[in-house]
């Protein structure tokens, strides 16, 4: 039997591209992150049950914050490094 031959000859491979993680600056945010959420949830804590106190009006800015910079962290891009030329 005879083979078929593609008429466009060789193609090349496909073009893989780099996938990247969180980078090292990005996990550090991301950990102030957590810390600021448990400092918003301990002062949470602190609340009266009529919530006129000042842990009433600050722990929900904690807390809001502490997810804000979870997300940055989390697009917090690599920090290239200018590579030296020979």
């Amino acid at each position: 039997m005879k083979q078929k031959k593609s008429k466009m000859g060789k193609t090349p491979p496909p073009v893989q591209e780099k996938i990247e993680g969180i980078s090292k600056t990005g996990k550090k945010i991301i950990l102030s992150g957590i810390a600021l959420l448990f400092i918003g949830f301990f002062v949470l804590t602190k609340t009266d049950p009529s919530g006129s106190n000042l842990a009433s009006m600050v722990s929900p800015f904690l807390i809001l914050a502490g997810y804000a910079v979870i997300g940055a962290g989390i697009i917090f891009p690599e920090k290239k490094s200018a590579s030296p030329l020979p």
